[in-house]
């Protein structure tokens, strides 16, 4: 057994049937690499299985305290199944990426069985009408609870999935996983009493550790560098409220090249700058487009992950968060770039001046019953439709490996993020880096966006601008062969969206 961190019991205690607090992935396979040049279901089943000792998450599931004295712990499942989190369908003809992306959205939306470890992936066929998928291709969807997965852990995991060679032989290392038997219930109250005891002692140390922080950021805030701007003006849009139960996806994709060469538009700028604005532009277009267009800008949080190479491997979440304007009130790109570069700038000296690590070890001591308390209210009084937001939407950057990856033999060939939404953030976006492509994904409430077809042409649309913003400084910068020409749209698979999901 073990218990939980405090941030990992937040996202279960988020956990809610119309907002299920679960992140994924969409790879695609091209199975011409596998022994005999295909992959069937169950050499998917037997691959995964022989992988399993490699995650610690994938075989364990989590146990609640009763009456919520502490936080809930992991227990190594004894009835762990692996047929059931792996499932197998097709998509109807003709299998296109608009289908795929209304199953992916279906499915992403239906919450997991937290009696059971907490993640299932779903083999999808029949992808033969998706443009640019070699034929005979495959899809693998993965949902893993919050709680027990960040940006970078799923990295570890996505490790422990996938080979570096499509003829890499099956693990010969016994496997010395044993289950544990679940505890009972006196024996959850005993150790949550134990555990809540000595809370108050590791809060006070928590204190201590933070405070150094909090005197930095008041001396920063007085010496003007930085502000509490992008929390105290962001305005409400159609992107806050209460979540309903139903989802969107789509996404674009991008030559990492060309996106590398955008940050010339602004001094300082770095990839996550690019993103940033052209998401914001997106924003900015879509809200347009409804008359629904702020005067201030919009902001995003930005999580960053603050996990140590010693807690490599381990479940659980170890991040912070920055929160970054996405200039979405300015038209034109050059300035808006500029704008995202200097927000971004004071974003990164308020988180540095607080301490990441403090803060977000800070975030783990709030009591088991007042977290549930606080999120129950939230959430039954439908509170993020009478308050002001913090955010209007999520920019994460999951970085992609270096190198090809295979599974099952199989060669991955595209990669796609699914991200949780909840009460008060109705818009998600993730940005994947693999190989020489980024994929910019977003994950959306219906009631939100009711046409996310829509809203891909927003995010094409920003792209675009940018590729016009960097034609326009190659031609006052002829002599100047530093800063890459932009090119042609990137020859990707069809990247439309759904109307449904």
């Amino acid at each position: 057994m073990e218990k939980m961190q405090g941030l990992d019991a937040a996202f279960a205690a988020l956990e809610h049937p119309s907002a299920p607090v679960h992140v994924g992935s969409i790879f695609i396979y091209d199975p011409s690499t596998a022994p005999g040049g295909f992959v069937r279901f169950k050499d998917i089943l037997a691959f995964i299985e022989n992988r399993l000792q490699l995650s610690k998450s994938l075989r364990r599931k989590m146990v609640k305290v009763p009456f919520n004295v502490d936080y809930p712990f992991w227990v190594e499942d004894e009835d762990f199944d692996i047929e059931y989190h792996l499932r197998h369908v097709a998509l109807p003809k003709p299998g296109d990426w608009r289908q795929l992306c209304i199953l992916a959205a279906r499915i992403f939306a239906r919450p997991l069985d937290l009696a059971r470890p907490p993640w299932e992936i779903t083999v999808i066929e029949g992808l033969d009408n998706i443009e640019g998928v070699p034929e005979g291709s495959y899809a693998l969807l993965a949902k893993v609870h919050h709680m027990a997965i960040d940006g970078i852990s799923g990295v570890d995991l996505m490790h422990a999935t996938h080979t570096l060679r499509p003829d890499e032989p099956p693990l010969e290392a016994l496997d010395t996983w044993r289950p544990d038997t679940t505890p009972t219930q006196v024996e959850l109250i005993g150790r949550g009493l134990a555990g809540a005891a000595t809370l108050p002692w590791r809060q006070v140390i928590a204190i201590k550790d933070t405070a150094p922080g909090f005197m930095r950021a008041v001396k920063g805030y007085l010496a003007k560098e930085f502000d509490f701007d992008a929390i105290l003006k962001t305005p409400k849009t159609r992107f806050n409220g209460v979540i309903s139960p139903h989802r969107v996806f789509g996404a674009k994709a991008f030559r990492l090249k060309e996106l590398l060469a955008m940050r010339a538009l602004a001094e300082d700028t770095k990839m996550n700058d690019v993103m940033l604005s052209i998401c914001g532009g997106a924003m900015r277009h879509y809200l347009a487009a409804k008359k629904e267009l702020p005067d201030e800008s919009m902001t995003a949080m930005a999580p960053i992950s603050v996990r140590t190479e010693d807690e490599r491997n381990t479940m659980g979440n170890q991040i912070a968060a920055m929160y970054v304007p996405l200039g979405s009130h300015i038209g034109t790109v050059e300035k808006r770039m500029a704008y995202v570069v200097e927000e971004t700038k004071k974003a990164k000296a308020m988180t540095d001046a607080l301490g990441a690590r403090q803060i977000a070890d800070m975030a783990k001591l709030a009591p088991a019953a007042a977290m549930n308390l606080a999120v129950g209210a939230y959430q039954r009084f439908k509170l993020a439709d009478k308050t002001k937001p913090l955010v209007n939407t999520v920019v994460t950057n999951v970085p992609g490996p270096p190198v090809e990856l295979y599974s099952a033999g199989a060669k991955a060939v595209s990669a796609y993020g699914l991200l949780c939404l909840m009460d008060g953030i109705r818009l998600g976006h993730i940005v994947h880096t693999f190989h020489e492509e980024v994929t910019l994904s977003f994950t959306a409430c219906r009631e939100a966006i009711p046409d996310p077809d829509f809203y891909g042409e927003c995010l094409q649309k920003s792209f675009e601008e940018h590729q016009q913003a960097m034609a326009k400084l190659a031609a006052a910068n002829p002599g100047n062969t530093s800063k890459e020409k932009p090119t042609a749209k990137p020859p990707r698979k069809k990247t439309g969206t759904t109307k449904r999901g």
